[in-house]
């Protein structure tokens, strides 16, 4: 079975366990999604030890910036942007890999693609996390 998660703090609003779950079973596959609060981005350590066999995770606030120093590479949006929301895990000479994306932009990219009518020039941002520095 494959594992993946979300890492934040706090989680009690985060809709992404219960999400993936249902559509982990309506496409049938095989995996599981967790939560993982973590009070401390230092914690992360310990969730990755604990977990070995994690494929991959997602990042909410407030570690969307802070992830960036524990990741051994970052797709060059992520780089780019200064926060990451995606980790992907790959098999290294010695051990796990982690390489983070933001998948934020992806999102941007779609609504300019899907709305031309709108102005998209002309934006209201609320909020300056992560997803605010895709945009």
């Amino acid at each position: 079975m494959q594992k993946y998660g979300l890492i934040g703090y706090p989680l009690g609003h985060s809709f992404s366990k219960n999400y993936f779950n249902q559509k982990f079973e309506s496409e049938n596959i095989d995996a599981t999604y967790l939560n993982f609060e973590i009070p401390n981005i230092k914690d992360l350590k310990t969730v990755l030890k604990e977990n070995p066999e994690l494929n991959g995770l997602n990042v909410t606030i407030p570690y969307k910036e802070q992830v960036i120093p524990y990741l051994d590479d970052l797709d060059e949006d992520a780089r780019l942007i200064g926060a990451v929301n995606v980790i992907k895990f790959t098999k290294g000479l010695f051990g796990k890999k982690l390489k983070g994306y933001n998948s934020d932009i992806i999102g941007l990219q779609a609504l300019h693609r899907t709305a031309p009518e709108r102005n998209t020039s002309q934006s209201l941002i609320l909020g300056t996390g992560g997803a605010s520095k895709a945009v």
